[in-house]
């Protein structure tokens, strides 16, 4: 091997790592970070208003930046809230706009193509929110009838193929957000909302008259939810997994799902009222950034 082939070959593999992500340094330069959050996401991530975001997602992140601020030696961290959507939140992670997305993005092998996911800090059910009136109790009761549910998220998927649905026809009508969506139910141009259960019962907890709706049916799908990164940047990964793990060990993760699902909370002092599944307990209780279809093996 020449010398000169060396030397190309060196500078292409330090290329590729140039081309490769480093959040932590990122931070490090430029004192900030930008954290990608829903406006309703459920109690998961959702605005205050006045460029204000809260949720469960959003304080555990909050938790993981002051984490990265200490590992970084930085006197001060400031973090920028970007609101995400369905469509566009994996675009915005891979561009840079967003350095951690604290939403409700499922973790599946095909976005694990094009991002990275922390370890699961919420386990999903998939389900379907009407009016408590409407009569409606289970999947074959949507025939012919109008299913909301939000543009870019895989929910009415697992409807399509849940056993259940076999030669039932709906009509899809979709909101660009889970509270448009939910709106749809709301005045009536839906007759059900199909979306993850944390969703359905946080829009339902602040709406008007929250006795007006139910969720009712069988579990669609069983879900890992996590936070997202940029993919191939594993020192940014390993420092948000190590700060939600540390949460999982010492119980504080099981404290924070209490005070964002058991306990009123603001806007409007109301109560999610959605213990932690037996599934959610169980990834705080090991760990792990499994995909989607490692659930669905099950």
């Amino acid at each position: 091997m020449t010398k000169s082939f060396i030397t190309a070959a060196a500078l292409a593999l330090l290329a590729v790592g140039a081309a490769q992500a480093d959040t932590l340094a990122k931070i490090k330069q430029s004192g900030a970070v930008s954290m990608g959050v829903r406006e309703s996401s459920g109690a998961l991530s959702y605005t205050l208003g006045d460029g204000r975001y809260a949720g469960f997602h959003v304080e555990v992140c909050q938790r993981v930046l002051e984490d990265v601020r200490k590992q970084l030696a930085l006197a001060k961290l400031d973090v920028k809230y970007v609101p995400v959507t369905s469509q566009n939140r994996i675009p915005l992670v891979q561009n840079g706009t967003v350095d951690i997305e604290c939403g409700s993005t499922t973790n599946n092998a095909t976005r694990q193509k094009d991002v990275a996911f922390a370890v699961t800090t919420y386990v999903e059910e998939v389900r379907i929110a009407v009016k408590a009136n409407s009569g409606i109790t289970s999947i074959a009761q949507l025939a012919n009838r109008n299913v909301a549910t939000t543009t870019g998220t895989t929910s009415v998927q697992h409807l399509r193929r849940h056993e259940r649905a076999a030669n039932v026809n709906f009509n899809e009508v979709f909101g660009k957000d889970h509270a448009d969506s939910f709106l749809l139910l709301e005045t009536g141009r839906a007759d059900a909302f199909v979306m993850d259960g944390q969703i359905l019962a946080g829009n339902i907890a602040r709406s008007k008259n929250p006795a007006d709706f139910r969720i009712v049916g069988e579990v669609l799908s069983v879900e890992p939810i996590a936070i997202m990164m940029r993919k191939d940047d594993a020192p940014f990964k390993k420092a948000v997994d190590d700060s939600i793990s540390a949460m999982m060990k010492s119980g504080e993760i099981g404290r924070l799902y209490d005070k964002w699902f058991m306990q009123p909370i603001p806007p409007t002092n109301t109560r999610v009222g959605l213990a932690a599944s037996e599934a959610t307990k169980a990834a705080w209780a090991n760990p792990n950034d499994k995909p989607l279809e490692d659930y669905l093996k099950k």
